[in-house]
């Protein structure tokens, strides 16, 4: 629901106003029937029945005029405005077709015998936005790709083997701790390996040097053409964010934002360093951590629906067979995860994944 003007409907509900709120909110506000509310009494009386024990009663058996003289008539009144309201909610729900997310926050705002239960529910809802034209977009982002990119230099190459052989340098005898960095450089560089056959075989699978670098070299190539449908995918990405404007629903961030935090704590922890340790030695809070991830997590939030309404436009999805293997994969690594989780997380990868490669075939 994400019309500019407040909207007044007629209800079996009496009435409901809808009024739009900022952050992708709205606020409902209406009242229900007092012959609708006051039918659930039987129910809420029976509720708070099994729910109460009373000295000299079985549970779920105290006769009514006891039951109110324990607990009170304000408590009867409060359990059958939570139960019409409930009800209510998803009928508003269903009857104006609000895509609503997260939990509500349900007010009463009038409760009282003989009169009809008024209410206020503040909600968040699935923005409505308009999608750029992210096919132009998408051929307009990997035109810039060059073939330059693909080509593997015989410096990359040579790149590629000083870094092997810095990993296999020999230090021994080396008092690095006392060494300016000029020092340390020219130690590294005198302990090099020399690239001989039998250096390389001791590397792997690799017969001889030209062998050697004719399996680098492909292996460069493999990772220039990862690296470069990397770099175009963050170019639609970055291009779609910015063509599109929609107000971002605050429980999307705070939901980056925690799948942020927990990847941070868990990379912390690998590291052998305490959290508190690391903020105290970083001077910052875990607020003002979360402030720095903030933009990259309103903008992870916002290419997510985007990239969910591009799904649903294009009719993109993963086969049943690709979400059950991925969901097989996680819970088989993580036995501690949840399926039901495990398979929204492995929808959602796999979607994603589907509409970049629809993105990068018709930006051909």
């Amino acid at each position: 629901m994400t019309t500019k003007d407040t909207k007044k409907i007629e209800k079996p509900y009496d009435s409901v106003v809808i009024k739009p709120l900022e952050k992708s909110r709205i606020e409902i506000t209406g009242s229900i029937p007092t012959a609708i509310w006051e039918k659930f009494r039987t129910e809420a009386i029976a509720y708070i029945n099994n729910s109460v024990s009373i000295d000299g009663f079985r549970k779920g058996l105290v006769p009514e005029n006891v039951l109110v003289a324990k607990v009170g008539q304000s408590t009867i009144l409060e359990e059958m405005a939570e139960m019409a309201l409930s009800k209510a909610y998803v009928n508003i729900m269903i009857g104006e077709k609000i895509d609503a997310i997260g939990k509500p926050e349900i007010l009463v705002t009038k409760l009282a015998p003989g009169n009809p239960l008024e209410f206020k529910i503040t909600t968040a809802v699935v923005p409505q936005f308009k999608l750029p034209d992210y096919k132009k977009i998408s051929k307009t982002e990997v035109a810039k790709s060059t073939p330059d990119e693909l080509k593997v230099a015989d410096s990359d190459i040579e790149e590629a083997i000083l870094k092997i052989r810095k990993s296999r340098a020999s230090h021994e005898g080396h008092d690095h701790e006392n060494m300016t960095p000029e020092e340390h450089d020219k130690a590294i560089e005198a302990s090099l390996p020399e690239v001989t056959d039998e250096f390389v075989q001791s590397l792997g699978d690799f017969t001889d040097v030209p062998d050697f670098k004719n399996k680098l070299s492909t292996m460069i190539a493999e990772q220039k053409v990862d690296a470069s449908k990397e770099k175009s995918r963050v170019r639609i990405a970055d291009a779609l964010a910015d063509a599109t404007v929609m107000e971002i629903p605050e429980i999307f961030v705070e939901s980056e934002l925690n799948r942020t935090q927990s990847q941070f704590e868990a990379d912390i922890e690998r590291m052998g360093v305490k959290l508190e340790d690391y903020l105290k030695h970083a001077k910052k809070t875990p607020e003002e951590i979360r402030a720095e991830w903030r933009p990259h997590a309103e903008k992870k939030a916002k290419l997510q629906l985007i990239l969910n309404e591009i799904a649903k436009v294009e009719s993109i999805s993963p086969a049943p067979e690709e979400v059950e293997e991925e969901v097989n994969h996680i819970v088989e690594h993580y036995t501690d995860a949840d399926r039901e989780r495990a398979q929204e997380y492995a929808t959602t990868v796999l979607t994603n994944e589907k509409v970049f490669q629809f993105l990068e075939k018709v930006g051909k």
